[in-house]
């Protein structure tokens, strides 16, 4: 069963804006998108921040490793000049300010936890344990909650045994031989793939297994529709403009 949306824009604003970032979510946002997928990681004091490289350099101006520098001066770094000058003087933002922004507009979010190496447990606990802290109220209520998933299996472990209440989803590049083992050892809801390694048959499989099945980062409409057609429960995309939300509407 997948109870989540089934659109999502890959990392806020996909290519139309800098990735996790507050800009991001406003891009989204504006083209209807109302789920996205993030990447949270954990700064040199532990605090999470929404970012998805462990260097500096690619999407945040400087050197070094996210992890050198506290999440206040991660948020006085330049995150988004190198998209465009109109989005100079972006940061980094920190799990808490993202979160706070989807509450806010009504956008459900796929939390990607993603550590930096060598702290993946260390990650899977905090990104649980804020996230559980954040939907409090949620929970007590059986409202509808984020999704935590990771390509850390470490990381998992530790997300399920801080916060048990919080599904969570293992993503994978292709699906391996014993997938269906693995995931119910993880505890896991649903199975996150690349959509260009995953084959109708195994779609099927997966499905018949009861897991919900995600993939990524699906970028023509063509490709969304034949991926939900083999019974592919949702999908992000960084072509926000080209992948209506309706598109993808349960039925």
């Amino acid at each position: 069963m997948w109870p989540y949306p089934r659109t999502l824009a890959h990392r806020g604003g996909g290519t139309l804006a800098p990735e996790n970032t507050l800009a991001g979510l406003r891009c989204g946002l504006a083209y209807g998108y109302r789920a996205v997928e993030f990447d949270v990681m954990l700064a040199s004091d532990g605090v999470p921040v929404v970012v998805h490289d462990p260097e500096l350099g690619r999407t945040v101006a400087g050197s070094g490793n996210i992890n050198d520098y506290t999440a206040a001066q991660l948020g006085k770094m330049d995150a988004g000049a190198w998209f465009g000058p109109q989005f100079a003087g972006e940061g980094v933002p920190s799990f808490e300010a993202v979160v706070a922004y989807c509450k806010t507009q009504g956008i459900w979010m796929n939390i990607e936890i993603k550590p930096a190496p060598g702290f993946d447990a260390q990650t899977g606990e905090v990104v649980a344990r804020a996230t559980r802290d954040y939907f409090a109220a949620e929970i007590a209520a059986e409202a509808l909650l984020p999704l935590l998933s990771s390509f850390s299996i470490e990381s998992l472990q530790a997300a399920r045994q801080t916060a048990p209440e919080l599904a969570r989803g293992w993503l994978v590049d292709a699906i391996p031989a014993d997938w269906a083992r693995q995931a119910k050892e993880l505890g896991v809801v649903a199975l996150h793939c690349k959509h260009q390694l995953l084959t109708q048959a195994l779609a099927q499989a997966v499905k018949a297994e009861g897991l919900g099945l995600f993939c990524y980062t699906v970028n023509t409409p063509e490709r969304a529709s034949e991926l939900l057609a083999w019974g592919v429960d949702g999908f992000c995309t960084d072509r926000i403009d080209l992948i209506k939300t309706s598109l993808a509407s349960p039925a």
